[in-house]
Parts: structure tokens; sequence; C-alpha cells
């Protein structure tokens, strides 16, 4: 069943071909209305589930739009208004769900639920997020910072702030996409020594660097990310401020980088908190391409899982 569940987990000539399928299908949709549907109809008739356990705003309305102008129909499930887990194993409901739908994307908390999901489904489920990976937010990533610098092969990532499910997918795409990558960030949020393992064991460079400003010095792309969720509690909130306050971005630190080097933030921004209002709307951001480009990129994901 071609899932699409992490990065590390599809192989890398399929990622590949899905960038380019979304490079393809952006450029082919330029000047016309967001809302039209593509000429060719690849999900005529099928009908996705998205499934949300947490809130979205970019996730729910990229994925609805994309099933939208490629001819399909959605049909959007909170996580209140499901037994997922709850009185009904996520098994049974997968089983379920497999007998209505043609795919299935879920965004939802514990990384078991995805797996469980995925294994006893008999269509493809995507992964929209979890608290441990977001594979999807990289995808478009990797598309945006091609179509402004070029091939990502070869190029320097820095990650300031924490450790994340972002980071983490981050880490999957260095060693399937051949691109050099340096976490700089309180060692209490460092990520996953398995994933940066995974990454070194692919052959690419992984640096953990304490310093700011030497980490980020000849850097192509500063990628950072919110320092707390919707869920912290007001304590947690100032401990993590006081751990991350010197990894923000602002236009010092970015001075250290390459002159033409990219800042993303895979949104919603804390403006001021992790990145300053002169970086995010400044001429190295691309955030707002990084968030339009979650539709195209998703789409080649929809379009790879259906073999469409």
């Amino acid at each position: 069943m071609p899932h699409f569940l992490d990065i590390h987990t599809t192989g890398a000539s399929d990622l590949r071909a899905m960038i380019d399928n979304a490079h393809t299908m952006k450029a082919a949709r330029k000047g016309r209305p967001m809302a039209a549907p593509d000429d060719e109809q690849p999900l005529k008739n099928r009908m996705v589930a998205l499934i949300f356990e947490k809130p979205s705003t970019r996730t729910r309305v990229s994925f609805d739009v994309g099933v939208r102008q490629m001819g399909g129909q959605t049909m959007v499930l909170s996580g209140s208004e499901m037994q997922l887990g709850h009185g009904e194993t996520i098994a049974d409901t997968a089983r379920v769900l497999s007998r209505y739908v043609d795919m299935i994307m879920i965004r939802t908390f514990e990384e078991s639920v995805l797996q469980e999901l995925a294994e006893y489904a008999s269509v493809p489920v995507i992964n929209g997020l979890t608290n441990r990976t977001h594979p999807c937010q990289i995808m478009a990533d990797i598309q945006t910072f091609e179509e402004h610098r070029g091939p990502i092969a070869g190029r320097r990532v820095v990650w300031s702030g924490d450790g994340n499910n972002v980071c983490a997918s981050f880490l999957h795409a260095a060693g399937q996409f051949g691109f050099d990558l340096v976490f700089t960030g309180p060692e209490a949020l460092d990520p996953d020594p398995e994933f940066v393992a995974l990454a070194r064991a692919s052959g690419v460079e992984v640096e953990i660097i304490r310093d700011p400003v030497r980490a980020v010095a000849g850097a192509d792309l500063v990628v950072t990310d919110t320092w707390v969720s919707m869920h912290d509690s007001q304590s947690n909130r100032e401990r993590r401020h006081n751990l991350l306050r010197p990894y923000q971005v602002n236009d010092a630190l970015m001075a250290q980088a390459k002159p033409d080097a990219l800042f993303m933030h895979c949104l919603p921004a804390h403006r001021e908190e992790e990145v300053t209002n002169s970086v995010m709307d400044g001429p190295q951001s691309v955030v707002f391409d990084e968030a339009e480009n979650r539709l195209h990129a998703q789409k080649a994901v929809l379009r790879y899982c259906l073999g469409v």
C-alpha cells in the first residue's frame, strides 16, 4: 500500500518524483484562479477522508483545496466527531473507513495512531502531522527552496530553536535529498538522537552547534518554528522562552548566513518571539511561498498514493 507516513520511509526516487510533479502542477496553474479544477482530474470520483484530532489551518485548507482542484471530494472529520480510539479501536475504524473512502489523511497527536491506522486500512494513509514528524510540511519546504535557489542537494540548512516534529522531518529529508543540516538550540530541546543517527548514516553531515552565530555561518537556508504549542502551560511557556530566547532569528543572525540565504517558518508564527518582524517580512523570507506550496506538494503526495 503506497502510504505516505514519513519521508525516511518513502523511497528517494519517489520523493524526487513528487517534488518534480509539484513544480509542474504549480507552473501549469500559473495565472489561473486557485479554485479552478485542473484540466486533468486524476482524483475524479475519489473520496478522501481528512481527519483532524489537532486544530489546523494550512493542512485543512490545502488538502481540501488540493483534492477539489484534482476533481475529488473530501469528508472533513474532527476528533470530537469520531470514536477514534475511544469506544472503537483504531484498527476497526481503519477497516470501516476503508469501505467508504479512497484515501485517508490524518493529523493526530500520537504516532501510534497513525501507524495503526495505516496497518489496518486497505486504502492509502497520509501523515498530516503527528507529535513526532511532519513530512508534508518538509515536502513543501523542499519545493520552495528549489524554486528559488535550485537543487537542495549539497546545501547547508540550519534549524534554530526546538528540535521538534518539523525538525525531525528535516533530518529525514537531509538523508533522502542529500543536504547537510545544522541544529542550533538548547541541549534540553535537542532533536531525537535516532533521527540524527539516521541522517548521518545516509552520508550527510549533521552538526549540533550551541552557538547560533557560528551555526548559521555559511547557511543556504535558516529555519525555525514556534517555541511553544497551544497546549503548553504558562510555566512551561516561560521555561521554553528562557531556553530559546538566544536562538531567535533576527537580522543580526541572518547576517551571518550567506547573502542569498532564505528564511523559512512553517507557520503560524509568534512574531517577535522565535522570529522578528523584520525577518518575517524581509527579502530573504519565503514563508508565504512555503505556505502556498503545501497545496502543490500535497497534491503530488495525493497522486503518488493513488498512483494517478
